[in-house]
């Protein structure tokens, strides 16, 4: 089945995991070239949701579509989507570079194509004199950017981050932002989660919050302030901590920074954790 009017498009995706369910029934839209951030504790089901849409976990019901083509037909969505995971896949026995060569080998890029491309990212993000170095000598951070790197390198129509400035001094993390802020400039497509709610605030047109595999509240920042009663100072943090309060006893340790600590760690967490051993 083709569709052709959203960049991405879920109808009842559901994902099941024996008597757990990590995802029930998410419908939602998001337009092309917009940031769509994605919000919720630790175990509400975000990336298992991020990977049913990449197409690394298979859902047990409903369908998703990514620029009008199913999730399910992995060939036809794979030029069309950038993942970075919260732990960016790399080999810590190649170089900087030497991954991005690879990726870009991956990706079917020419080679000259690849090497140039290579080489603005890598000056872009301050790597250039670490590039021929092992990335088992890499900090967090430096990690993160050839992640980055490697999910923008064949210029996907529709990219999927989560938590994108892990790890980041606020120098690079400000590099980050600035880049998702030209995807969208340029009708690219960004998928955004994280904890950090000033940066969904910044950037994001829309916003949803998904707890306990549901999706709670939707609408843009705006919106989202607007539906709560109407006082000074209200923020999309209180949103959040007002929606997911809602929902369970106990809402998360701090929405500005970490929202959803160890100790909101719930069932789903599992869940989602199990989604590393599914098949590729």
């Amino acid at each position: 089945m083709t569709r052709d009017t959203h960049a991405i498009e879920t109808r009842e995706l559901t994902k099941r995991f024996g008597t757990e369910t990590a995802v029930d029934g998410l419908d939602l839209t998001v337009d092309r070239g917009t940031v769509y951030g994605f919000l919720g504790p630790n175990g509400a089901g975000k990336t298992t949701t991020m990977r049913m849409l990449t197409s690394l976990t298979r859902p047990t019901d409903g369908a998703a579509w990514i620029d009008g083509n199913p999730v399910s037909d992995r060939d036809a969505i794979r030029a069309s989507i950038g993942y970075l995971p919260e732990e960016p896949p790399v080999f810590d026995e190649l170089t900087g570079r030497e991954q991005l060569e690879y990726f870009g080998r991956l990706r079917d890029l020419p080679a000259a194509e690849t090497e140039s491309r290579i080489a603005d990212w890598l000056d872009r993000f301050d790597l250039t004199d670490d590039a021929d170095k092992r990335i088992d000598d890499y900090s967090k951070g430096m990690r993160q950017k050839v992640g980055l790197i490697q999910a923008l390198l064949h210029e996907p129509d529709v990219v999927f981050l989560d938590e994108p400035t892990s790890g980041l001094d606020p120098r690079a993390a400000r590099t980050v932002l600035d880049v998702i802020a030209e995807l969208t400039d340029d009708g690219h497509t960004v998928f955004l989660s994280t904890h950090i709610l000033s940066v969904v605030e910044e950037l994001a047109d829309a916003v949803g919050v998904l707890y306990e595999g549901d999706l709670v509240a939707e609408g843009s920042p705006a919106e989202l302030t607007a539906r709560m009663e109407a006082e000074e100072g209200t923020t999309l943090e209180d949103v959040f901590l007002s929606v997911t309060a809602e929902r369970g006893p106990a809402a998360p340790e701090s929405a500005s920074g970490n929202a959803g600590g160890a100790d909101s760690t719930t069932s789903n967490t599992r869940a989602e954790d199990s989604t590393r051993a599914e098949d590729r």
